[in-house]
Protein backbone atom coordinates (compact mmCIF):
# COMPACT_ATOMS: atom_id res chain seq x y z
CA UNK A 1 0.00 0.00 0.00
CA UNK A 2 1.11 3.41 -1.01
CA UNK A 3 1.65 6.50 2.09
CA UNK A 4 -0.39 9.08 1.62
CA UNK A 5 0.94 12.59 2.24
CA UNK A 6 -1.27 15.87 3.63
CA UNK A 7 -1.84 18.38 0.96
CA UNK A 8 -4.41 21.52 0.05
CA UNK A 9 -6.47 21.61 -2.75
CA UNK A 10 -8.78 24.60 -4.26
CA UNK A 11 -11.86 23.67 -4.83
CA UNK A 12 -14.60 25.31 -7.19
CA UNK A 13 -16.45 27.25 -6.97
CA UNK A 14 -13.25 28.52 -5.12
CA UNK A 15 -12.60 31.32 -1.93
CA UNK A 16 -11.02 30.81 1.22
CA UNK A 17 -14.02 28.53 2.21
CA UNK A 18 -13.33 25.92 -0.42
CA UNK A 19 -9.60 25.41 0.50
CA UNK A 20 -9.55 21.78 1.64
CA UNK A 21 -7.56 19.64 3.72
CA UNK A 22 -6.74 16.40 1.53
CA UNK A 23 -4.14 13.28 1.29
CA UNK A 24 -2.97 12.70 -1.78
CA UNK A 25 -0.36 9.88 -2.54
CA UNK A 26 3.42 10.07 -1.96
CA UNK A 27 5.30 10.94 -5.03
CA UNK A 28 8.05 8.42 -4.20
CA UNK A 29 11.68 8.43 -4.86
CA UNK A 30 12.88 10.82 -7.51
CA UNK A 31 13.87 10.22 -11.05
CA UNK A 32 17.11 11.58 -12.87
CA UNK A 33 17.84 15.03 -12.69
CA UNK A 34 15.31 15.28 -9.71
CA UNK A 35 15.26 15.75 -5.99
CA UNK A 36 12.56 14.95 -3.28
CA UNK A 37 11.80 18.07 -1.00
CA UNK A 38 9.60 17.86 2.30
CA UNK A 39 8.37 20.96 2.83
CA UNK A 40 8.23 22.66 6.08
CA UNK A 41 7.08 26.46 5.34
CA UNK A 42 5.86 28.41 2.96
CA UNK A 43 4.82 32.16 2.71
CA UNK A 44 2.16 34.14 1.26
CA UNK A 45 1.85 36.32 -1.69
CA UNK A 46 -0.73 38.49 -3.00
CA UNK A 47 -0.87 36.37 -5.85
CA UNK A 48 -1.10 33.66 -4.08
CA UNK A 49 -4.49 35.06 -2.60
CA UNK A 50 -5.79 36.26 -5.93
CA UNK A 51 -5.92 32.10 -7.05
CA UNK A 52 -7.17 30.83 -3.97
CA UNK A 53 -9.82 33.89 -3.59
CA UNK A 54 -10.92 32.53 -7.27
CA UNK A 55 -9.79 36.16 -9.04
CA UNK A 56 -7.02 34.67 -10.81
CA UNK A 57 -7.85 31.22 -12.57
CA UNK A 58 -6.94 27.85 -11.87
CA UNK A 59 -8.04 24.79 -11.99
CA UNK A 60 -10.39 22.85 -9.56
CA UNK A 61 -7.97 20.51 -7.47
CA UNK A 62 -5.20 23.23 -7.58
CA UNK A 63 -2.60 22.51 -4.83
CA UNK A 64 -1.74 26.61 -4.46
CA UNK A 65 1.41 28.35 -3.06
CA UNK A 66 4.17 29.30 -5.03
CA UNK A 67 6.70 29.67 -2.56
CA UNK A 68 7.94 26.30 -1.07
CA UNK A 69 11.15 25.75 1.59
CA UNK A 70 12.29 22.75 3.05
CA UNK A 71 14.87 19.92 3.29
CA UNK A 72 15.73 17.52 0.37
CA UNK A 73 15.43 14.21 1.35
CA UNK A 74 16.34 11.87 -1.40
CA UNK A 75 18.47 12.68 -5.27
CA UNK A 76 18.02 11.14 -8.47
CA UNK A 77 20.57 9.96 -10.77
CA UNK A 78 22.82 12.41 -12.15
CA UNK A 79 22.18 15.52 -9.83
CA UNK A 80 25.12 17.24 -8.40
CA UNK A 81 24.45 20.42 -7.17
CA UNK A 82 22.37 19.20 -4.02
CA UNK A 83 22.53 16.62 -1.75
CA UNK A 84 20.19 14.68 1.41
CA UNK A 85 20.03 17.00 4.05
CA UNK A 86 20.51 20.51 1.92
CA UNK A 87 18.37 23.31 2.89
CA UNK A 88 16.71 24.53 -0.08
CA UNK A 89 13.95 27.34 -1.78
CA UNK A 90 11.68 26.80 -4.27
CA UNK A 91 11.89 29.19 -7.95
CA UNK A 92 9.03 31.33 -9.04
CA UNK A 93 9.28 30.75 -12.73
CA UNK A 94 11.18 27.06 -12.80
CA UNK A 95 11.98 27.15 -16.64
CA UNK A 96 13.52 30.65 -16.29
CA UNK A 97 17.04 30.05 -15.76
CA UNK A 98 18.80 33.66 -16.60
CA UNK A 99 19.02 36.41 -18.76
CA UNK A 100 16.51 38.60 -20.26
CA UNK A 101 12.69 37.13 -19.04
CA UNK A 102 11.52 34.18 -21.92
CA UNK A 103 8.07 34.37 -19.61
CA UNK A 104 4.34 36.25 -19.33
CA UNK A 105 2.33 34.41 -17.64
CA UNK A 106 2.08 31.89 -14.84
CA UNK A 107 1.47 28.66 -16.79
CA UNK A 108 4.27 26.99 -15.40
CA UNK A 109 4.41 28.73 -11.88
CA UNK A 110 3.82 26.42 -8.93
CA UNK A 111 0.40 27.67 -7.06
CA UNK A 112 -1.62 28.89 -10.48
CA UNK A 113 -0.56 26.88 -13.63
CA UNK A 114 1.04 23.65 -11.75
CA UNK A 115 0.46 22.53 -8.05
CA UNK A 116 2.15 23.86 -5.10
CA UNK A 117 4.08 23.92 -2.09
CA UNK A 118 0.91 23.24 0.17
CA UNK A 119 1.51 19.32 0.54
CA UNK A 120 4.28 17.61 2.73
CA UNK A 121 6.66 16.74 0.12
CA UNK A 122 6.87 17.11 -3.38
CA UNK A 123 9.06 15.24 -6.29
CA UNK A 124 10.86 18.11 -8.68
CA UNK A 125 13.42 18.58 -11.46
CA UNK A 126 16.56 20.53 -9.81
CA UNK A 127 15.52 23.68 -11.28
CA UNK A 128 12.58 24.35 -9.15
CA UNK A 129 14.88 25.20 -6.37
CA UNK A 130 18.20 26.94 -5.71
CA UNK A 131 19.59 26.25 -2.09
CA UNK A 132 18.43 28.52 0.95
CA UNK A 133 20.50 30.81 2.73
CA UNK A 134 22.55 29.59 5.54
CA UNK A 135 21.66 30.83 9.67
CA UNK A 136 17.76 30.68 8.20
CA UNK A 137 14.69 29.04 9.13
CA UNK A 138 12.16 27.85 6.63
CA UNK A 139 9.88 29.62 7.23
CA UNK A 140 12.27 33.04 6.83
CA UNK A 141 13.53 31.15 3.28
CA UNK A 142 10.31 30.57 1.96
CA UNK A 143 9.55 34.78 1.94
CA UNK A 144 12.51 34.85 -1.01
CA UNK A 145 10.87 33.29 -4.12
CA UNK A 146 8.09 35.50 -4.75
CA UNK A 147 8.79 38.68 -2.42
CA UNK A 148 12.25 38.98 -1.60
CA UNK A 149 13.41 38.21 -5.08
CA UNK A 150 11.35 40.85 -6.18
CA UNK A 151 12.56 43.71 -4.20
CA UNK A 152 16.05 42.29 -5.19
CA UNK A 153 15.14 42.20 -9.18
CA UNK A 154 13.47 46.23 -8.85
CA UNK A 155 16.59 47.34 -6.88
CA UNK A 156 19.78 45.45 -8.00
CA UNK A 157 19.33 43.74 -11.35
CA UNK A 158 16.60 46.33 -13.06
CA UNK A 159 17.61 49.64 -11.09
CA UNK A 160 21.71 49.31 -10.65
CA UNK A 161 20.96 50.77 -7.20
CA UNK A 162 24.24 52.50 -5.79
CA UNK A 163 25.54 54.28 -2.11
CA UNK A 164 23.85 57.33 -2.07
CA UNK A 165 20.67 56.48 -4.27
CA UNK A 166 17.19 57.48 -3.14
CA UNK A 167 14.48 54.72 -2.72
CA UNK A 168 10.81 54.90 -2.06
CA UNK A 169 8.56 52.06 -0.97
CA UNK A 170 4.78 52.33 -1.09
CA UNK A 171 2.94 50.27 2.06
CA UNK A 172 4.16 47.71 4.26
CA UNK A 173 3.31 44.60 2.50
CA UNK A 174 6.52 42.08 1.56
CA UNK A 175 8.17 43.10 -0.87
CA UNK A 176 8.08 47.11 0.07
CA UNK A 177 9.01 46.15 3.87
CA UNK A 178 12.60 43.87 1.64
CA UNK A 179 13.42 46.70 -0.06
CA UNK A 180 13.74 49.11 2.43
CA UNK A 181 16.21 46.35 4.08
CA UNK A 182 17.72 45.90 0.97
CA UNK A 183 18.63 49.78 0.40
CA UNK A 184 19.90 49.92 3.43
CA UNK A 185 22.12 47.26 3.21
CA UNK A 186 23.15 49.02 -0.06
CA UNK A 187 23.89 52.49 1.13
CA UNK A 188 20.61 53.96 0.03
CA UNK A 189 18.51 56.96 2.07
CA UNK A 190 14.55 55.29 2.23
CA UNK A 191 11.18 57.12 1.93
CA UNK A 192 8.26 54.94 3.21
CA UNK A 193 4.74 55.50 3.07
CA UNK A 194 2.03 53.55 5.13
CA UNK A 195 -1.94 55.20 5.91
CA UNK A 196 -0.94 53.24 9.85
CA UNK A 197 1.31 55.70 12.04
CA UNK A 198 2.29 52.48 13.94
CA UNK A 199 3.58 50.15 10.70
CA UNK A 200 5.71 53.61 10.02
CA UNK A 201 6.88 53.56 13.37
CA UNK A 202 8.23 49.67 12.28
CA UNK A 203 9.79 51.01 9.37
CA UNK A 204 11.81 53.52 11.53
CA UNK A 205 13.14 50.60 13.08
CA UNK A 206 14.19 49.01 9.87
CA UNK A 207 16.05 52.37 9.24
CA UNK A 208 13.96 54.15 7.15
CA UNK A 209 15.04 57.59 7.41
CA UNK A 210 11.76 59.64 5.83
CA UNK A 211 7.94 58.18 7.00
CA UNK A 212 4.99 59.42 5.07
CA UNK A 213 1.44 58.76 6.16
CA UNK A 214 -0.35 58.50 3.12
CA UNK A 215 -3.90 58.95 4.19
CA UNK A 216 -3.20 62.36 6.03
CA UNK A 217 -0.95 63.20 3.08
CA UNK A 218 -2.32 62.15 -0.06
CA UNK A 219 -0.01 64.52 -2.36
CA UNK A 220 2.68 62.49 -1.34
CA UNK A 221 4.66 62.28 -4.57
CA UNK A 222 5.29 66.09 -4.21
CA UNK A 223 6.13 65.58 -0.22
CA UNK A 224 8.74 63.48 -1.14
CA UNK A 225 10.32 65.88 -3.86
CA UNK A 226 9.97 68.37 -1.36
CA UNK A 227 12.12 66.67 1.01
CA UNK A 228 14.70 65.65 -1.54
CA UNK A 229 15.12 69.50 -2.22
CA UNK A 230 13.15 68.93 -5.26
CA UNK A 231 15.00 66.31 -6.85
CA UNK A 232 13.27 63.44 -6.29
CA UNK A 233 14.34 59.51 -5.71
CA UNK A 234 16.02 57.39 -7.78
CA UNK A 235 14.14 54.25 -7.42
CA UNK A 236 10.18 53.91 -6.76
CA UNK A 237 9.01 50.49 -5.85
CA UNK A 238 5.37 50.45 -7.28
CA UNK A 239 2.97 48.30 -6.07
CA UNK A 240 -0.14 50.02 -5.77
CA UNK A 241 -0.55 50.44 -9.42
CA UNK A 242 -3.05 52.63 -11.02
CA UNK A 243 -4.15 54.44 -8.08
CA UNK A 244 -0.65 55.57 -6.75
CA UNK A 245 1.52 55.36 -10.26
CA UNK A 246 0.86 59.39 -10.51
CA UNK A 247 1.81 60.38 -7.45
CA UNK A 248 5.20 57.76 -7.78
CA UNK A 249 5.64 59.79 -10.96
CA UNK A 250 5.54 62.99 -9.12
CA UNK A 251 8.15 61.25 -6.58
CA UNK A 252 10.69 60.19 -9.24
CA UNK A 253 13.93 61.76 -10.09
CA UNK A 254 14.67 62.88 -13.45
CA UNK A 255 16.01 59.82 -15.32
CA UNK A 256 14.72 57.66 -11.95
CA UNK A 257 13.78 54.20 -12.17
CA UNK A 258 10.08 53.69 -11.05
CA UNK A 259 9.81 49.47 -10.42
CA UNK A 260 5.94 48.61 -11.47
CA UNK A 261 4.98 45.41 -9.49
CA UNK A 262 1.69 45.36 -7.82
CA UNK A 263 -1.41 45.92 -8.63
CA UNK A 264 -3.26 46.38 -5.55
CA UNK A 265 -5.11 48.91 -6.81
CA UNK A 266 -6.48 47.32 -10.27
CA UNK A 267 -5.63 46.56 -13.26
CA UNK A 268 -5.81 49.58 -15.23
CA UNK A 269 -5.75 53.18 -15.52
CA UNK A 270 -4.89 56.78 -16.47
CA UNK A 271 -0.80 57.24 -16.96
CA UNK A 272 0.20 60.90 -16.78
CA UNK A 273 2.41 60.36 -19.71
CA UNK A 274 3.24 63.45 -20.56
CA UNK A 275 5.02 64.27 -17.07
CA UNK A 276 6.48 60.33 -17.54
CA UNK A 277 8.42 61.88 -20.33
CA UNK A 278 8.64 64.98 -18.94
CA UNK A 279 11.05 63.14 -15.96
CA UNK A 280 12.35 60.93 -18.90
CA UNK A 281 12.08 58.28 -16.19
CA UNK A 282 11.82 54.36 -16.64
CA UNK A 283 8.80 52.67 -16.12
CA UNK A 284 9.45 48.67 -16.18
CA UNK A 285 6.88 46.35 -14.77
CA UNK A 286 8.53 43.08 -13.80
CA UNK A 287 7.49 39.75 -12.40
CA UNK A 288 9.54 38.37 -9.86
CA UNK A 289 13.18 36.98 -11.10
CA UNK A 290 15.03 34.28 -12.50
CA UNK A 291 16.83 31.04 -10.75
CA UNK A 292 20.53 32.72 -11.41
CA UNK A 293 18.87 36.47 -9.85
CA UNK A 294 17.78 33.97 -6.97
CA UNK A 295 20.70 32.64 -6.70
CA UNK A 296 23.13 35.97 -6.25
CA UNK A 297 20.19 36.82 -3.96
CA UNK A 298 20.96 34.05 -1.49
CA UNK A 299 24.75 34.90 -1.96
CA UNK A 300 23.64 38.57 -1.25
CA UNK A 301 21.50 37.39 1.72
CA UNK A 302 24.67 35.24 3.20
CA UNK A 303 26.84 38.15 3.06
CA UNK A 304 24.77 41.12 4.44
CA UNK A 305 22.91 38.94 7.24
CA UNK A 306 19.03 40.89 6.37
CA UNK A 307 16.86 38.40 8.08
CA UNK A 308 13.31 38.97 6.43
CA UNK A 309 10.27 40.55 8.25
CA UNK A 310 7.51 37.57 9.36
CA UNK A 311 4.76 39.53 10.84
CA UNK A 312 2.35 36.04 12.25
CA UNK A 313 3.10 32.46 11.17
CA UNK A 314 0.00 30.27 10.91
CA UNK A 315 -0.25 26.15 10.59
CA UNK A 316 -0.75 24.81 7.06
CA UNK A 317 -4.21 23.29 7.86
CA UNK A 318 -5.12 27.33 8.41
CA UNK A 319 -4.00 28.56 5.34
CA UNK A 320 -7.41 30.30 4.75
CA UNK A 321 -7.11 31.79 8.56
CA UNK A 322 -3.73 33.13 7.37
CA UNK A 323 -5.17 34.49 3.89
CA UNK A 324 -8.14 36.24 5.34
CA UNK A 325 -5.42 38.24 7.81
CA UNK A 326 -3.92 39.17 4.32
CA UNK A 327 -7.03 40.50 3.42
CA UNK A 328 -7.46 42.56 6.58
CA UNK A 329 -4.21 44.39 5.57
CA UNK A 330 -2.95 44.37 9.24
CA UNK A 331 0.52 42.87 8.35
CA UNK A 332 3.80 44.25 8.47
CA UNK A 333 6.00 42.25 5.90
CA UNK A 334 5.85 38.64 5.83
CA UNK A 335 2.73 36.08 6.70
CA UNK A 336 4.16 32.75 6.91
CA UNK A 337 2.73 28.91 7.17
CA UNK A 338 4.56 26.16 8.30
CA UNK A 339 4.23 22.37 8.80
Amino acid sequence: MTEKIKALRLKKPFGLDNIQVTEMEDPGQPGPGEIRVKVKASSLNFHDYGVAAGFIPTEDGRIPMSDGAGVVEAVGDGVEEFEVGDNVVSTFFPFWQSGPAPVGDFRNTPGDGIDGYAREVVVRPTQFFTHQPKNYSHAESATLTTAGLTAWRALVVDGGIKPGNSVLVLGSGGVSVFACQLAKSLGATVFATSSSNDKLKQYKELGADHLINYKEDPEWGKTVRKLTGGRGVDHVIEVGGPGTLPQSINAVAIAGHIALIGVLTGSEGQVPTAKLMAKQARLQGLIVGSRDNQKDFVRALDANGIKPVIDKTFALEDLADAFRYEESGKHFGKICVEF
